[in-house]
């Protein structure tokens, strides 16, 4: 059964997304050349504490960290580290959430270090226009599968690959809930989607190939190709009156 949400509870959503809002923020200034992952994790964890949330990703499956830091040629799950220094010309993917009174959001943004080549902001700019596709799509009557097709169009129309291994998700009193949600496919298939239906999207775009590997940790994802990957994420409702995002400031 895949849960719907009432007004109430997208309020708590929504309180938990400016949480999320402030961490991107702040992290983004964090991320700067000369800075380590763990400098990056480690103004997350202030604002988490400032403002009385839990973090959902800390001790998530034995997650040591509250952000997902993860540059260039990683996907997602980068464990922060002082040992990862950015350099100028990097670029970032900051994945985050929180909780309030149980209710859960997140969040993913990239975001470049000092100057980055020209490919590199075509790949940010055209991961968060695809997102932006993907986001129109969630208004009751329209089905699963209208997100992923939109992720996917905006994506290869530009000349990049959307992974398809990892994708969006359900999410309310768990972080993870049904249903999964693919960044690919045919769109007209899938669950109808109803009003009160809240869900993570988070198309994950590389420059080269679609492929994957998981490093040794059990967590890192990079691509296969060693080309770089950019990805963006909003926790969204969908509502009477459209979508509504609930992972802004």
């Amino acid at each position: 059964m895949i849960s719907r949400k009432s007004p109430a509870q997208v309020a708590l959503m929504r309180r938990a997304g400016r949480v999320v809002a402030e961490m991107h923020e702040v992290c983004t200034r964090a991320a700067r050349p000369g800075a380590t992952t763990l400098d990056v994790d480690r103004v997350a964890r202030e604002v988490i504490e400032r403002r009385g949330a839990r973090s959902n990703f800390l001790g998530y499956h034995g997650f040591p960290a509250v952000v997902c830091t993860s540059p260039n040629d990683v996907i997602v799950h980068g464990i922060p580290s002082d040992d990862v220094v950015l350099a100028d010309g990097d670029i970032l993917s900051i994945d985050c959430g929180a909780i309030i009174e149980g209710w859960h959001a997140d969040a993913a943004v990239t975001v470049p270090v000092g100057e980055i080549d020209d490919v590199s902001k075509q790949l940010i700019e055209v991961t968060r226009r695809s997102l932006d596709a993907a986001i129109e799509e969630l208004v009751a009557g329209h089905r699963l599968g209208d997100v992923g097709a939109a992720v996917e169009e905006v994506a290869e129309a530009a000349g990049f690959s959307v992974v398809r291994e990892y994708g969006g998700h359900g999410i309310g009193t768990a972080m993870h809930e049904d249903p999964h949600v693919s960044n690919h496919g045919p769109a007209g298939r899938g669950m109808t989607l109803k009003e009160g239906h809240v869900l993570a999207i988070e198309p994950m775009v590389n420059i080269g190939t679609a492929g994957t590997e998981v490093l040794a940790d059990g967590w890192t994802v990079v691509t296969r190709d060693g080309e770089r990957s950019a990805h963006f994420e909003h926790t969204i409702a969908v509502t009477d009156h459209g979508p509504e995002v609930l992972t802004l400031p």
